[in-house]
């Protein structure tokens, strides 16, 4: 059966990406958003031209009176259009002056190229779903501020190449997570605030500006950037960047950055939500189409596929940093796909992590009981150097690799075997052996890091 050709088929709905399906940045970013961001610019440099001067406010008017209208505008006709041009643009600026009518079409995109508008574009859509991640990624702060604070003396084993190594705290844990959070966060909001307009004409000289609307005055490209910017809320370039992509890529860096960070969260999920392992569980995990028992941890798993993506769209971007000329050819249209899908993915993975927090399940007991598995030799580092004083440094690694051998063989607990030793009958055994008692500095480092806002 041939699939259906219109428009709502076409349309892609995250069938095959449950990790931003249904999230504030899917939206943020769909097919009708960007349409949205396209005509708001469009409006706004119709908007900065009246504004000094350069065309009549009528016709900002009437330019702002078919943006509003954007439900009329067929983004699936564009989109086939774009084909013809290789942008959307071209069709959008057609559409858009008809609907402005005869009078005032003129004034539509006049002395813009397509790329002005569509990177414009991007940047909005870049702003207004930064903004939904930034307040995914402090819903997640927030919470693993608390479970840090919850947990700051919760003993657990620390593992080092996948084996126990010496006692941790699962306060230090989350503390750490938190962190990476926090920088995920600072770099967003730097990038966020960077965010440029773009505007340069044809070729990136403004030519077109200095002579549409004049009586023989000069143009201030300056100023007519400045307002075009601030009509959107971007920042003002110093130059235009057809060819200069430092914009896009700062913001595929930060957006790889932080769906990494929130990658080493997933990553540590699932190695303690492990069936043999059971430290931590999803508050809500997902089922299995032919195993009942199971409850996966599907949040996790949905931010691991995230971070192993990002990286890879993130490189797309930094190899469009090679463009050539004023204007590219390739290089600008290589950007548009993995852009989007990198704020998709990075978007709902910041989406998925405060879910995954919030409902996460911390089993203290059950760090305790495995704090034994290696019947007290976790703690070996520090009976090395307490007993060194007393046995001489070589007496104590010897009588230690002993004891760690008859620990196995003979099933028996270290402390059990140090209790037994007469050259040890005055050192305080069981203080020494409890892992609990040797977690280093990790409260204060916890504490610490929590005074970070």
């Amino acid at each position: 059966m041939t699939p259906p050709a219109d428009a709502e088929s076409a349309t892609d709905t995250g069938l095959l990406s449950p990790g931003w399906a249904g999230s504030p940045a899917a939206s943020a970013t769909s097919d009708t958003a960007y349409l949205r961001a396209l005509l708001d610019a469009e409006a706004a440099l119709t908007r900065a031209q009246a504004g000094l001067g350069l065309a009549p406010e009528a016709a900002a008017r009437a330019v702002g009176s078919a943006v509003d209208g954007a439900a009329a505008f067929d983004v699936r006709s564009i989109a086939l259009r774009a084909r013809a041009g290789g942008n959307p643009v071209i069709p959008l600026v057609a559409d858009l002056t008809a609907a402005v009518g005869a009078e005032y079409g003129p004034y539509v995109h006049r002395g813009a190229t397509s790329q002005d508008i569509l990177d414009t574009a991007t940047m909005l859509v870049a702003a207004r779903t930064l903004d939904l991640i930034l307040a995914d990624l402090d819903r997640t702060a927030r919470t693993l501020a608390r479970t840090a604070a919850d947990h700051r003396d919760t003993a657990m084993p620390g593992r080092t190449l996948t084996q126990h190594a010496v006692p941790t705290t699962f306060g230090l844990k989350a503390a750490g997570w938190r962190s990476l959070i926090l920088d995920a966060r600072d770099r967003l909001t730097t990038v966020r605030h960077s965010l440029p307009a773009q505007l340069g004409g044809a070729a990136g000289t403004l030519a077109a500006f200095t002579v549409f609307g004049t009586t023989g005055g000069t143009v201030d490209t300056r100023a007519l950037v400045a307002a075009y910017a601030r009509e959107l809320g971007l920042a003002a370039p110093v130059l235009p960047w057809h060819t200069l992509r430092t914009p896009v890529a700062d913001l595929a860096g930060a957006l790889a950055f932080t769906a990494g960070a929130l990658g080493k969260i997933a990553a540590d999920v699932l190695t303690l939500a492990r069936t043999e392992i059971s430290e931590v569980s999803e508050g809500s995990g997902g089922g299995s189409s032919a195993m009942p028992h199971k409850a996966n941890p599907v949040r996790s798993t949905l931010i691991a596929a995230a971070a192993r993506r990002a990286p890879q769209l993130a490189a797309t971007l930094y190899g469009a940093l090679v463009a050539e000329d004023e204007r590219p050819a390739g290089a600008w249209h290589a950007e548009w796909e993995p852009l989007r899908e990198l704020l998709r993915v990075t978007g709902g993975s910041a989406r998925d992590a405060a879910e995954l927090t919030e409902g996460l399940r911390v089993h203290a007991d059950t760090m305790r009981q495995h704090l034994g598995l290696t019947h007290g030799l976790i703690v070996s580092e520090r009976l090395a150097a307490e007993l060194a004083p007393v046995l001489g440094r070589a007496r104590a690694k010897a009588l230690l690799t002993e004891m760690a051998a008859r620990t196995y063989t003979e099933g028996r607990p270290l402390a059990e075997l140090l209790a037994e030793e007469p050259e040890l009958k005055d050192l305080p055994v069981d203080d020494l052996t409890d892992p609990a008692r040797y977690t280093g500095s990790a409260g204060a480092l916890t504490d610490r890091a929590l005074e970070r806002p």
